[in-house]
């Protein structure tokens, strides 16, 4: 039986393949600068001998520099969906952070309303997160966000089926703490905008927690949760779901080698898990790969990976008429 993928954990920017790149390049009349495939490839990949997150979030240079225009997002947003249709994903939630498509002098509401415009083009159906950034001197423009979010959002009163469904933290997590975001979550929650968190990604256990306690749904990656049985225990009590991304966790270094991917450890306590690729150009993966991987390094049963399927329909943020329908179509 052909396998059906659920994506809730992919950037926008970190999907840009080389095909894309080059699409969206020519759109633009913009000459990238180099002088071969492989040369394009180098720039979009992460290296092998990639030593940390913030090594890792280099790669996202050239990707963002080719989503400065409304014609380029609206495109990149239509490609990547249509890239992931090929590859079996029958849903997904493709986040990206306004604030990093500005360069050119867009407003935040017109880079989200181009998001908006690639997304009604593809007869694969997704949803947007949009992303708050960890970084130093942004208040402002993250609480903005939080703001467009509240005013975009689909939710079950909503007579649109698919739009901006959540929020996200994203960014370098050990330089930014969790913590130092609360007034943005603060806001989110006041507003009634449902978020997920990325945490316990290049931080510890202790961000994990302050996201809890934040109000988040979900968990971006999670795999430092392992560190700390209380909090492991929490996120099984409160059905936190953990977005986990087992190759992009091994070339960021949170875990040192895939046996130390604690999935496992969060089943059998159980925490909701859900597989994902974070960064599918940069990181040179497919959910399929994601998915075979942990099969064969974990013994994942097939009823093992129908529950994963089925977390990511239970914990996405849709809409519950088409969640109903996703769970038909596993």
């Amino acid at each position: 039986m052909k396998k059906r993928y659920i994506e809730l954990h992919l950037h926008l920017d970190g999907a840009i393949t080389p095909d894309i790149a080059k699409d969206l390049a020519a759109l633009q009349k913009i000459k990238l600068p180099y002088k071969d495939e492989r040369e394009l490839e180098k720039a979009l990949m992460v290296s092998k001998d990639c030593r940390s997150l913030n090594e890792f979030l280099e790669c996202f240079k050239l990707p963002c520099s080719l989503l400065q225009t409304k014609e380029g997002i609206a495109r990149a947003v239509y490609l990547v969906q249509e890239n992931i249709k090929r590859q079996d994903v029958v849903y997904a939630e493709i986040r990206f952070a306004p604030q990093l498509h500005m360069d050119k002098g867009l407003t935040m509401r017109e880079v989200i309303e181009s998001a908006l415009d690639g997304l009604k083009k593809s007869d694969l159906k997704c949803n947007l997160i949009l992303c708050c950034m960890r970084m130093a001197d942004n208040r402002e423009q993250n609480l903005e966000t939080v703001k467009l979010a509240k005013e975009y959002l689909i939710n079950e009163e909503s007579n649109k089926d698919y739009g901006v469904v959540a929020l996200d933290l994203a960014g370098a997590e050990a330089l930014y703490k969790t913590e130092q975001f609360i007034d943005v979550f603060k806001l989110a929650n006041e507003l009634n905008v449902p978020f997920t968190i990325h945490a316990g990604e290049a931080d510890g256990a202790e961000s994990v927690k302050k996201a809890v306690e934040f109000g988040a749904k979900r968990i971006g990656h999670g795999v430092r949760s392992v560190e700390n049985l209380a909090l492991m225990k929490a996120l099984s009590e409160k059905k936190i779901c953990l977005e986990m991304c087992p190759t992009s966790n091994l070339q960021t270094k949170a875990i040192e080698k895939i046996e130390d991917f604690p999935i496992r450890e969060f089943m059998k306590l159980g925490i909701p898990v859900t597989i994902n690729t974070d960064d599918m150009a940069i990181c040179g993966t497919d959910m399929g790969h994601e998915m075979n991987l942990i099969r064969n390094k974990f013994d994942i049963t097939d009823n093992e990976e129908s529950e994963i399927y089925a977390n990511a329909v239970r914990y996405s943020f849709a809409k519950n008429k088409i969640k109903k329908q996703l769970m038909e179509v596993q």
